[in-house]
């Protein structure tokens, strides 16, 4: 078994029923060896990283659309990102805000198991001088 460590967040969707509470007793039955902490956005799972993947492919399995994860830099309990040693957490401005932004990953996940196409990207081109002479006379007025 791989003896790397792997930290990693597993966020729950906003419109998803299950709770972080329900997802960490669920982690604690699979009886695998990781360990769990409940946070208020989902999950944070620590241990070999052959058994957190594993882990999170078990989890996914509840709600596939609505359970997201992505890896954590710091181990559970490190007091570089512990509110207990610092007050507010730092980065949780961008955890929420990542957060909040999965109900648009979710419908274009169901978008794309209904078969629908992403519209294809307008290519980009050079801003006319015209427009930009334009823009810069608004401006500075």
């Amino acid at each position: 078994m791989d003896s790397e460590i792997e930290t990693r967040l597993i966020f729950i969707a906003p419109t998803s029923d299950l709770t972080p509470d329900r997802i960490a007793r669920f982690i604690h039955n699979l009886g695998n060896e990781v360990t769990v902490k409940e946070t208020c956005y989902g999950v944070v799972v620590e241990g070999p990283k052959e058994a957190v993947r594993q882990t999170l492919g078990e989890v996914r399995k509840l709600d596939p659309n609505r359970i997201f994860s992505k890896v954590r830099a710091f181990p559970v309990g490190d007091v570089r990102r512990c509110r207990a040693h610092h007050g507010s957490r730092p980065g949780f401005a961008q955890l929420e805000k990542e957060w909040k932004d999965l109900c648009l990953v979710e419908q274009g996940l169901i978008c794309v198991e209904e078969g629908e196409r992403p519209p294809t990207p307008k290519k980009r081109g050079r801003l006319p001088i015209k427009e930009l002479r334009k823009i810069v006379d608004e401006v500075s007025q």
